[in-house]
């Protein structure tokens, strides 16, 4: 992170960070993440950005899905969003879904990343 600029940022997450229901018919669909993704590359022009949110997903799924191919991104920054699905089943386990959070955290900050979330 030269110049306190970040070089890649990735999104992992439901729909929420995918941005569903979110923008109009101008710009159709524009989640957090893309807009966090565009307000950084106006101070860090070189910024790489993958939004690997899919609508829909619970913790779990976040975890198994995105955090491998979020790790071989090598983000400096990575945003995590992910928990309001689980929430809304009908057999929610708030520890089990934390784990996943805690896992997908540890990971990572182990390769680097700085890591922002919202849990519900």
């Amino acid at each position: 992170m030269p110049n306190g600029e970040y070089l890649r940022y990735v999104a992992l997450g439901d729909s929420q960070t995918e941005g569903l229901g979110d923008g109009d018919d101008a710009v159709g669909l524009r989640g957090f993440a893309d807009r966090l993704a565009e307000h950084l590359a106006a101070v860090s022009p070189g910024l790489r950005y993958a939004n690997l949110a899919v609508r829909g997903r619970v913790a779990g799924q976040v975890r198994t899905e995105q955090l491998g191919p979020a790790l071989a991104l090598r983000p400096d920054l990575a945003t995590v969003v992910t928990g309001v699905n689980d929430l809304l089943r009908p057999r929610f386990d708030a520890a089990e879904v934390a784990g996943h959070l805690e896992e997908m955290f540890a990971a990572l900050t182990a390769a680097g990343a700085h890591v922002a979330s919202r849990a519900p």
